[in-house]
């Protein structure tokens, strides 16, 4: 397994409003995408992986019309 730092952000749905909740967390995980899958299980989601230059794992997910962020950092 992997350990990771993984950053969700949540962001505002309001136009004068452009603060955004952040969780950031620790996890040892094999694989960043079926993490992603599992947390948001049963609901309709759809999601676009991109991979940085530094090896960052950055999932932008979009679910109940709410626009997320979840990057995953191996530690």
């Amino acid at each position: 397994m992997k350990e990771y730092e993984v950053i969700w952000e949540i962001f505002n749905k309001c136009p004068r409003n452009q603060m955004r909740d952040v969780f950031v967390e620790e996890v040892q995980i094999e694989d960043p995408e079926a993490y992603v899958q599992k947390k948001f299980e049963g609901k309709d989601i759809s999601y676009e992986k991109t991979v940085l230059a530094d090896g960052t794992q950055v999932f932008d997910i979009l679910t109940s019309q709410i626009k997320q962020r979840c990057s995953f950092t191996e530690i």
